[in-house]
């Protein structure tokens, strides 16, 4: 059999009759389907919440260390005793 009958003969099948789709697979799909959708909700809200707190910890750490305050020098010691020059 060649190509061109072999495509005819799928054709003729497949324009025959609609595809059917067994009840328990559309079912199995449905809760699969459902499954999946939770899931990705859960994750998401998950990764906001991660988010979130993570935010408020950086928030927290940054102001009680205030990293962008220059902190003393501490090479060098007080200057004492000039005022007599």
């Amino acid at each position: 059999m060649n190509r061109a009958r072999r495509e005819d003969a799928a054709r003729r099948i497949m324009e025959q009759s609609p595809p059917r789709v067994p009840p328990e697979l559309y079912a199995d799909a449905v809760r699969r389907g459902d499954r999946m959708l939770r899931r990705r909700a859960v994750a998401r809200r998950a990764m906001w919440l991660l988010l979130c707190a993570a935010v408020v910890a950086f928030t927290v750490w940054a102001l009680t260390v205030q990293p962008w305050v220059e902190p003393p020098s501490e090479t060098t010691p007080p200057v004492t005793g000039w005022e007599g020059w």
